[in-house]
Parts: C-alpha cells; sequence; structure tokens
C-alpha cells in the first residue's frame, strides 16, 4: 500500500496476539528506524519480546493487553523534541502498517522498564508506540470540520485540501485535533499546536500528513 492508504487503514490498536513479527519485517522496520534516527537526530529505539512495560495498572486501565514491542521515542531534550517525535514517530507507524503491523501510540499509560532501551546524557524518552499484530485494526475516529483546523484565503488550492484531509486523519492525544494549518501567497504552510497534552507531538503527526496528502512539491513550509 501507498501511504496514502496506509493512513487511511491505520487506527490505534491496543490489543495484540501472541504472533512474533517475522524476522524479515523486523529487519525492516530495524531498517527504517535507522534511517530516520540518520536524518533527525533522534534516538529511536525498537523493544522486542518486553511485555514489562504493559504489565501494570496504567496499561490495564488504558486497556492494554498482549504488548511486548514497541519503539522507545528518545532524543536530545530541545524545545523542537516533541513535534520531531510525532514527525519520524509517524514516519514509522506508517511503515510498520504498510509491512502488516498495528501501532498505537501511548503517552502515559505504560511503564518505563530502563533496562529494556537506552537513554544517553542529555536525551529524554518522550513517550513510546506499541507495535505487533493487533486482535483487530482498530476503529475509525472521530474528526473534525476542515474549516476547523485551517485558515486560507478563497480559492482554496485541491492540495492544500488534501494535506488538510490528511492531517484529520492524524491520530493525536485523547483525539483533540489541536492544530491549524495556515496558507499564505500562493504555496506557504504553517502549522501551530494549540495548547494542551502532547500538541506539539500531535502538531508533528499531523505535518507528516498534511504532506503526504498535499505532496511535498506543491507547497513550502513557513516558520
Amino acid at each position: 500500500m501507498d501511504l496514502m492508504e496506509a493512513i487511511k487503514e491505520r487506527h490505534s490498536v491496543r490489543s495484540y496476539s501472541e504472533r512474533s513479527i517475522a524476522d524479515e519485517i523486523k529487519m525492516e522496520l530495524l531498517s527504517y528506524i535507522e534511517q530516520c534516527n540518520r536524518e533527525s537526530g533522534l534516538h529511536m529505539q525498537l523493544v522486542l519480546d518486553e511485555p514489562k512495560a504493559f504489565d501494570g495498572f496504567m496499561a490495564h486501565y488504558g486497556k492494554f493487553s498482549g504488548v511486548k514491542n514497541y519503539i522507545a521515542m528518545i532524543g536530545k531534550k530541545s524545545a523542537e523534541l516533541e513535534e520531531k517525535c510525532g514527525y519520524y514517530g509517524e514516519k514509522v507507524v506508517l511503515k510498520a502498517q504498510q509491512l502488516g503491523l498495528n501501532t498505537c501510540w501511548v503517552a502515559l499509560t505504560y511503564s518505563k522498564v530502563k533496562t529494556a532501551f537506552q537513554v544517553n546524557p542529555g536525551e529524554k524518552l518522550c513517550l513510546v508506540i506499541s507495535v505487533g499484530y493487533g486482535t483487530t485494526n482498530g476503529i475509525e475516529h472521530k474528526s473534525k470540520q476542515p474549516e476547523a483546523v485551517m485558515k486560507a484565503q478563497n480559492p482554496i488550492p485541491e492540495w492544500f485540501q488534501k494535506g488538510i484531509q490528511a492531517a484529520l486523519l492524524a491520530p493525536t492525544a485523547m483525539n483533540q485535533q489541536k492544530f491549524v494549518f495556515y496558507l499564505s501567497g500562493k504555496n506557504t504552510v504553517t502549522a501551530k499546536a494549540g495548547t494542551g497534552f502532547y500538541t506539539k507531538i500531535d502538531l508533528g503527526i499531523a505535518k507528516y500528513h498534511f504532506e503526504i496528502g498535499a505532496g511535498q512539491e506543491n507547497f513550502n513550509w513557513g516558520s
């Protein structure tokens, strides 16, 4: 499937089967994570066969079950870290979807198992992403109307509308969708996060979705 199909097919999954990730899929996912780390300067790590992080009260409260694989989103502490984790984490999430895996972004309802991954001095664990074969494929979330998350003068270009539609399919904390995309001039786009928990991570995810929907050749990011 292409990336737009992966966006439409991918839903948050909290319950996973015992099925192990095949070696060839594991290697492809690891290779892609390493590529994203080189691009971003992040220190994302794939943790396999480690059930302790999702064996506590908070994980059960969050209705997680069968989770034994996850991606630890780690990077150097900075003002940009959360947005970068969202953007590159979603790259990995959609790659996992293309490989036939299910995922879920997890901010609070997991336990930190310090022996499972490495956090170097000056780095921070932002959150994790569960990954594996779901017992279901999840369900579609409700979305805001496009007008609620965009500011543009008429006529609105088709590529901008497609970008917004893709952004509204992005997973966000508590399904809050607190972001706005602005179009100025013919093709300059800026995106801003609203206030709330994890909105900068959500913005990074939404920006990657926007790029896929709009086509990077059609616009430039403004500051």
